[in-house]
């Protein structure tokens, strides 16, 4: 039985400081997140360490931007199409705050023992001095988001009176009767608004004072709360969503707006897929530039709506349903190694379609269009790969009367039995990255591989059969 995962909260080292006096003792100086952030970036820098690791394709473009955004102190806002890991880039951020925090112990907002915010904090600190009990945050406890959503109201973002603090007895016009919101409670941390065009305009301009003069304001309360935090946030760009706007007083609050793209050239959009991609079963290497190549097309296709754009999650999730596919005839036909061949790739022009967001002009031809990028993506990569060898002994071997049956339900071993010795295989395997010595599964691949892109550019016939089988010869 497999028991579901469990989620750690991480311990603080025994022999941290735990009261204000052991604290002020270590000599600790009090810094704001945003100053934080600049000494832990500059130390990065220094050293040459990972600054954002597992954030692929922005090394030279979006990475120096948001760098520059950090040193500078500003809080930013990431414009970009879907897929294009704003979120894992917000998120990434995480890893620049100091491992541990103090903060008061029980504090609602994690006041920093120098500077108690709240009258409670405050109190406790006049009365406790030196004594005053302090705990530790950890920096992965110190970020908060949210999902902006139409029915977002200004008390979960801010704060609103909590009806049964006043039922206790404590007067309405007391500040220790406001239930605090998302952002207060991110006191000292990283708060990110995701599709930040999704919240009302009425709601935004709750964000105002939080992002120019770090307070909030909730109802009629005279409250002033220095917060202090990293405002980040994402949206699409507005001529794609429609759905709304970042009001103009917010936009000029924001210090750096920052456009994100999808991976520029091929070998960034295949590391992504080999980096993310979960898979079941072997996916050999120039598969995964075929699903690369293909995904680049269909991004760059005139039928699909350019505007809308095509995540990074459609190569993914493509990566995926190919490895599964291979997994699933591993299952039927008693294979002991699942390893992906072309014919896996032919089930994500259906499964994935819904990925994509085509041109009005297009209804009812988006299977086909996506086939035929398919064949274009397997050709380019056919070409690029095996251009220069001599293949014929391929086509030598269809020309003799041979006919070659495979498919998704086909053996490695079916396959190679009908094959047998073919001249120039060593080369064609080893040009595809499958080595010396690949198993039945690799090299059924790799040849399977070679008949499809010698059908392509019409070296080789091609027919498919009613029961989904595919036949390679006259």
């Amino acid at each position: 039985m497999t028991e579901a995962p469990i989620a750690i909260t991480p311990v603080p080292p025994a022999d941290l400081p735990r009261t204000l006096g052991e604290l002020r003792a270590t000599g600790h100086e009090f810094r704001t997140v945003k100053q934080e952030l600049r000494d832990n970036l500059l130390a990065r820098l220094g050293s040459g360490g990972p600054r954002f690791p597992g954030i692929v394709g922005y090394d030279d473009t979006v990475l120096p931007e948001v760098e520059r955004a950090l040193l500078a102190g500003h809080d930013m806002v990431l414009l970009g199409e879907r897929g294009q890991g704003k979120t894992r880039l917000i998120r990434a951020l995480v890893g620049l705050l100091d491992e541990w925090t103090p903060y008061i112990e029980g504090s609602e907002l994690h006041e920093h023992p120098y500077h108690p915010l709240t009258p409670a904090a405050r109190r406790r600190a006049a009365e406790a001095g030196d004594l005053l009990p302090i705990a530790w945050l950890h920096r992965s406890e110190r970020y908060g988001e949210k999902l902006a959503t139409p029915d977002t109201s200004v008390g979960d973002l801010i704060g609103d009176v909590d009806p049964i603090k006043v039922a206790e007895g404590r007067a309405l016009g007391d500040p220790e009767t406001i239930h605090f919101g998302l952002v207060p409670r991110t006191n000292r941390g990283i708060f990110a608004v995701n599709e930040l065009p999704d919240l009302a305009e009425r709601i935004q301009v709750s964000l105002l004072n939080v992002l120019e003069e770090r307070d909030i304001q909730v109802r009629g309360y005279q409250l002033r709360l220095p917060l202090d935090l990293l405002l980040v946030a994402s949206a699409n760009p507005e001529d794609y969503t429609n759905r709304g706007r970042i009001i103009t007083p917010l936009k000029d609050r924001f210090g750096a707006e920052i456009r994100t793209h999808y991976p520029i050239d091929l070998s960034l959009e295949t590391a992504l897929i080999q980096q993310e991609a979960a898979l079941v079963a072997q996916l050999p290497d120039f598969l995964v530039e075929v699903l690369a190549r293909y995904t680049r097309g269909v991004r760059e296709s005139p039928s699909v709506d350019a505007r809308s754009g095509v995540s990074a999650r459609f190569a993914i999730a493509a990566a995926e349903t190919v490895a599964a596919s291979a997994l699933r005839r591993a299952g039927l036909r008693g294979e002991r190694e699942a390893v992906a061949r072309i014919c896996d790739t032919v089930s994500v022009t259906s499964t994935l379609r819904g990925k994509v967001e085509f041109e009005s002009g297009e209804e009812g031809r988006e299977t086909e269009i996506l086939g035929h990028l398919l064949r274009v993506a397997t050709a380019e990569t056919f070409r690029a790969r095996l251009a220069g060898l001599d293949l014929s002994g391929f086509t030598d071997l269809v020309a003799e009367g041979a006919i070659i049956q495979t498919g998704d339900l086909v053996s490695a071993d079916e396959l190679l039995a009908q094959i047998g010795t073919v001249p120039g295989l060593a080369k064609v395997l080893d040009r595809l990255g499958l080595g010396d010595a690949p198993s039945a599964g690799q090299a059924a691949s790799g040849i399977e591989f070679a008949l499809e892109g010698l059908h392509l550019t019409r070296r080789l016939a091609k027919e498919l059969t009613d029961d989904g089988r595919t036949i390679y010869g006259s």
